[in-house]
C-alpha cells in the first residue's frame, strides 16, 4: 500500500482497534495462474502473544479460496475504516482539488488450515458471539439440536492467519491546513451519516494533534 510518511499511521493498537471495529475484511491469495483470488469475510483479530497477532476466520468449502491455504501461499487481509469525499468547497484556502479521505489496514500472512470439525465449530462460535453480543437476544450453537452445529462444519473450511506485517494509513487531511481540516470535517458532519462522522472526528482529532 502506498503511504507517504504524513499518512502512516505507526500506532499498533489504533491499527488493532480498526481490524476489530471494522472486521468484515478483503482476503486476497495469489492464484496458481497469479491472478489474485478475492473473498469477502469476517475476521476476528487475537492477540495471541506474537509482535502482530493472528486472525482467525472460515470461508465455504464450496469456495476454492482455502486450497490456496493448502498450498501455503501468502495473503493479505484488508479492512477498510472510515471513509467520505472531500468537497474543496469545503476548504477555507482556495484552488484546491477533490479528495477522498480514509482509514485502512493491511495485514500479511499466511493462512493455515483448522482440519478438526471442533476447531471449525469453535470459530463459528467465537464469531457469532462477537456479533450477538449486541443484540437483546444472542444465538449461540446451544439452540440447535445436539450434534447439529458439529455436523454442520462439514459444509466451511477454518483457518487461521498470524499476522507477519501490519500496514495501516489514516488519510484525513494531515497534508492541509489545520484550519482546512477543521472546516471539512465542519462539513462532514453537517453532511451526516456514520463514515462522514466517523471522518470528521479523526479530521478533528489529527488537527488538533498538530497544534
Amino acid at each position: 500500500m502506498y503511504i507517504p510518511p504524513h499518512f502512516d499511521l505507526r500506532d499498533a493498537d489504533e491499527a488493532r482497534t480498526l481490524m476489530r471495529a471494522r472486521s468484515f475484511a478483503t482476503l486476497v491469495t495469489s492464484g496458481e495462474d497469479g491472478a489474485p483470488f478475492v473473498t469477502h469475510l469476517p475476521l476476528l483479530f487475537d492477540e495471541d502473544g506474537t509482535p502482530h497477532g493472528k486472525l482467525v476466520g472460515h470461508v465455504a468449502r464450496a469456495n476454492p479460496h482455502w486450497r490456496l491455504f493448502d498450498r501455503g501461499t501468502p495473503s493479505l487481509a484488508v479492512f477498510h475504516g472510515p471513509h467520505a469525499y472531500i468537497s474543496p468547497n469545503w476548504y477555507t484556502s482556495p484552488n484546491l482539488v477533490p479528495t477522498w479521505n480514509y482509514t485502512a489496514v493491511h495485514a500479511y500472512g499466511t493462512p493455515r488450515i483448522l482440519a478438526e470439525s471442533s476447531d471449525a465449530l469453535k470459530v463459528v462460535e467465537r464469531l457469532a458471539a462477537y456479533f450477538e453480543s449486541s443484540l437483546p437476544r444472542p444465538w449461540t450453537t446451544a439452540g440447535l439440536p445436539p450434534g447439529n452445529a458439529l455436523a454442520q462444519m462439514k459444509g466451511i473450511v477454518a483457518f487461521e492467519m498470524p499476522i507477519d506485517r501490519l500496514q495501516a494509513k489514516s488519510k484525513v487531511g494531515q497534508n492541509r491546513l489545520p484550519a482546512d481540516q477543521r472546516s471539512a470535517a465542519d462539513a462532514l458532519e453537517a453532511q451526516g451519516g456514520e463514515d462522514n462522522t466517523a471522518v470528521a472526528t479523526l479530521m478533528r482529532a489529527a488537527s488538533a494533534a498538530r497544534v
